[in-house]
């Protein structure tokens, strides 16, 4: 057959279906720390639905329980920890400059 007159084929590739991140069994709520703390980068935000696999619903639930767990101190607004590290201590200059006359 010719080239030019075969028809379009998709290749095959063996396809695994992902398990959905949330099980049925799981409960979403501002105490599970363990659940909540999986959709959250290391900065401290929210992952999105795509990154996350969630389905609309799953999501807004999430969402919901990670801002209660905020507000009630479960759970920090920022994750910058090594923001505040400094290596090398750097003399600090006063704001008062030498006018001159």
């Amino acid at each position: 057959m010719d080239k030019s007159k075969r028809a379009f084929h998709k290749s095959k590739r063996s396809f695994r279906r992902r398990l959905p991140p949330i099980g049925s069994g799981d409960r979403i709520d501002y105490r599970n720390m363990s659940l909540i703390s999986r959709f959250i980068s290391e900065q401290g935000k929210i992952l999105s639905r795509r990154v996350n696999r969630l389905t609309l619903k799953q999501q807004r639930l999430i969402t919901i329980a990670i801002k209660q767990a905020r507000i009630l101190s479960s759970l920090p607004f920022l994750n910058n920890e090594k923001q505040f590290e400094r290596t090398e201590s750097t003399p600090r200059t006063t704001g008062t400059r030498a006018r001159k006359k």
